[in-house]
Order: structure tokens, then sequence, then C-alpha cells
């Protein structure tokens, strides 16, 4: 069989040392989405001087946002998969045949995003848990960032795309990009300076959008023009059912876990809303400045999903388990350094973005206690990327589900009854222990299978 050279990037995913590998796919891999963190978190704290309830509009809107991410993410991680596993094996013409679903999908599902927001918002609102205070404000939100629709799942299945060929630089690079003309923006738009009107959160939701479409065109611009790896043809681009078939196999499991991190969202913002707009706001405070410390964690598990899956691919056995132990490890580490700063500073944190005494007084213990597990959560997280990149969809998505709706909607029902507010802040801590538990055993479990096995 003729060898197939592969690009250095690609190759070193089988051969370079594991520890400076995963820093060198996880780094640029966390530094995007810390960046896509700051999306939401620039928004916020400009927001923030429109009052409370522009806070809770925007905390409304994070379901329908999660879930348009969550299909972006799908894709992305079934295409990442799949091409990191065709390098492995050296099907280079079956790599570029994957590579080009990523342009018709994007288009497809984002129009079905767009147009779900622009004809059924006050629906999406109020299954979310809008109260009739902050509808508007919500509104405005929500269709608005729905016409980005297509440009983020572009450009979330596009950085998953090179990332799956070990090129976890330019994701970064153009991340950072779209957010750094987000960050200009957002100010201008609110508030109306310069040459711009006055929009409010209409100018928070616009400012977010084309940061996004300048993102999915440097993607765009980068894959056409052949600057990566790959070379794509006009007839790879047409949507080709036995490979989406291939691609949903690992990603539509993938896309499930995190719709259904969209669906309790939505019901969480329900329970929260019981107790009023301001509880809202501080939910959202809380869960804007947690996703800074989240975003490591789906950082690493960007840089460990290709080595798995060209190790798997290429039956490197034992280099597959050593870089999921190394990456647990290190995110956990990671993670517990983390929770003392988030801990220790909430008070200091939280009046960044208000400084309103009845918000930070419900947004302190909010923040402090649903963050307190997240030592426990990054390798959660990696147990899922492992199965996820071993081509175990299923057993993936078997854990998210397990941990939303066995763990996670009866303790939402159950501990507010008991500690009220606080009992709903209770509630992620004690589902993501209960998730790592579960998730632990079946890795562990699989792991001795495959030990086994190729004994």
């Amino acid at each position: 069989m003729t060898e197939i050279k592969l690009k250095e990037t690609t190759k070193r995913l089988g051969d370079a040392p594991l520890g400076k590998l995963l820093l060198s796919l996880s780094l640029p891999g966390i530094a995007s989405m810390i960046t896509m963190a700051l999306y939401n978190i620039i928004d916020t704290f400009w927001v923030a001087r429109l009052g409370y309830r522009a806070i809770a509009a925007l905390t409304i809107v994070i379901p329908y946002h999660i879930l348009i991410i969550a299909i972006g993410a799908g894709t992305g991680i079934g295409v990442s998969a799949l091409t990191s596993r065709r390098f492995g094996e050296g099907n280079i013409e079956a790599t570029n045949h994957v590579a080009g679903q990523i342009f018709p999908l994007a288009i497809l599902l984002g129009s079905v995003f767009l147009a779900t927001a622009v004809f059924l918002s006050h629906t999406i609102l109020t299954i979310c848990g809008a109260t009739p205070d902050i509808m508007d404000y919500a509104t405005q939100y929500l269709v608005i960032i729905s016409f980005g629709a297509p440009f983020l799942i572009f450009s979330i299945s596009a950085n998953n795309l090179l990332r799956g060929s070990g090129d976890a630089m330019r994701p970064m690079i153009f991340m950072i990009i779209a957010t750094v003309i987000n960050i200009i923006l957002d100010p201008l738009m609110i508030f109306g300076i310069g040459p711009f009107p006055e929009m409010g959160v209409r100018g928070a939701a616009l400012a977010t959008t084309i940061s996004q479409v300048c993102a999915a065109g440097l993607n765009f611009y980068y894959i056409v023009a052949h600057k990566s790896i790959y070379r794509i043809k006009l007839t790879q681009i047409r949507l080709n059912l036995p490979i989406l078939r291939d691609i949903y196999r690992v990603g539509f499991p993938a896309t499930i876990m995190e719709t259904t991190e969209s669906m309790t969202f939505a019901m969480f913002n329900y329970v929260v809303s019981a107790f009023g707009s301001l509880a809202i706001a501080a939910a959202g405070l809380a869960i804007r400045i947690g996703d800074l410390a989240f975003m490591p964690m789906f950082g690493v598990a960007q840089g460990l999903l290709p080595i798995v899956g060209f190790n798997f691919g290429a039956k490197l056995w034992d280099r597959v388990w050593r870089a999921v132990k190394l990456a647990c490890i290190g995110i956990a580490l990671t993670m517990g350094a983390a929770t003392l700063v988030l801990e220790i500073f909430t008070p200091q944190t939280i009046s960044i973005f208000s400084d309103d005494p009845e918000l930070m007084a419900l947004a302190v213990p909010a923040m402090r206690i649903s963050m307190s597990a997240l030592v426990i959560v990054g390798p959660t997280i990696l147990f899922s990327t492992a199965f996820q990149g071993l081509s175990k969809g299923k057993e993936a998505l078997a854990i998210s589900l397990i941990r939303q709706f066995l763990f996670f909607v009866p303790l939402l029902l159950l501990l507010p009854r008991i500690w009220g507010i606080n009992g709903v802040w209770l509630t992620w801590p004690v589902s993501d222990a209960l998730a790592f538990v579960v998730a632990g055993l079946w890795l562990f479990r699989e792991y001795k299978l495959q030990q086994q096995k190729n004994l």
C-alpha cells in the first residue's frame, strides 16, 4: 500500500510527546473557548449599565443560544472525530469529503434557527422562563442574535475541522479577532457613540452577530484558499448521506448532549423565574462569570479529541489512554486553582458588573455554590470526550442524559422546596458530583475491556 505523506501538524498526533502535544493543542483551544465566553461576558458587562432587567433578558436567551452552539458543536465534534480518524488511516480523499459537509450544513441548520426565532420568539422565551417585565428586552436580543446562527454554526464546525487536522492555532486567532471586533462595537452600538445610533440591548445583539460573521468569513477564506491541509472540491460540498451518517454517529449524540443542556437550562431559568427577574439576573451573572472557568475544560477537550481519534484510528491503544489520563490530571489541577480564586474573590468579581446591593445579595451565594464542584466537572467532560474520540458517541450521550435527567432535573425540583433559592444553586454541584462517579466508572470499564481485547 502506497504511503501517504501527512503534514507534520497531523503526523505529530501519533508520535509527538503527549505532554507537549496536549499543551500545544489545548492552549489555543482554551484561548478560543475563553474568547467565545467573552462574547457573552462583554455583552453582560455593557448591558448591565441598562439595569438588572436587561441582564435577566440576556440570561433568558441563553438556552436558545446554547441550542445553536449545540448543533454547531455536535456537527464539529463529529467532523473532527471522523477527519482525525481518516487522517490516522491515511485516507486524504475521504477526509476532504468529510470536511466539505460543513458548508451546506451550516446554511441549512442556521436558517432553521433564524426562522424559528423570528416567528416563534414569544413562545420560545415563555418556555425559557421570561417574566413580563423582561419580555421586550429578551425578544430584541433573541431575534437579532439568531441572524448570526448560520455563521456561528459554520465557525464552530470549521474550528473543530481545523483542530481535527492538528491545527489549533488558526481557530484561536480567528476567534480572538472576532472578539476584539465585538469588544469595540458593543459600547458604540449600545450607547450610540460616534456614528452609531443608541440601540440598547439591540446593539449588544448586533455587535455579537457582526463579530460572528467576521469569524465565519476568516474560517471560510482559510479553508477555501487552501491555506489549511484540506483541499476541498466543489463536488465534495454537496450533502452526502453516507458521510452525514458517519458524522452524526458521533456528532448526533454530542448534539443531544448539548441539547439536553439547553433544555435543562430552560427549566433552570423557569424555576428561578419564580423568585423574580432579580434572581434571574443573579443567575445570569454567576453563569457568565463561571463560563470563564468552564471554557478551559472545553479547550482541553478540543485538544484531546483529535489525539484520541487519530491514535484510535492508528491502533495506538496505550497512547490513547495515556493522553486521557494526562489530560484529566491537568484539568483537575487547573480547575482546583480556579475554584479557589472564584470562591475567595466572588464579591469583587460580581461588583465589576453591578454594585446593586440587592443583586449582590443573590449573585454572591449563587456563584459560590454553583461553582463549588469545578474540580470534578473538568475530568467528567474529558471522560465523555474520550468516548467520542473512540467513536462511542452513544456512551457519551448516555452519560449526559443520566446527569441531566436522572440527577439534575429531580434535584432541581426537590432542593428548592427544601432550601429555597439556595437549593436552586445547589443543584449544579450535587448533580456534577454524581455524574463524575458514573462517568469515571464507565470509562474505567471501557479501559479494562480494551486491555482484554488487545491482549
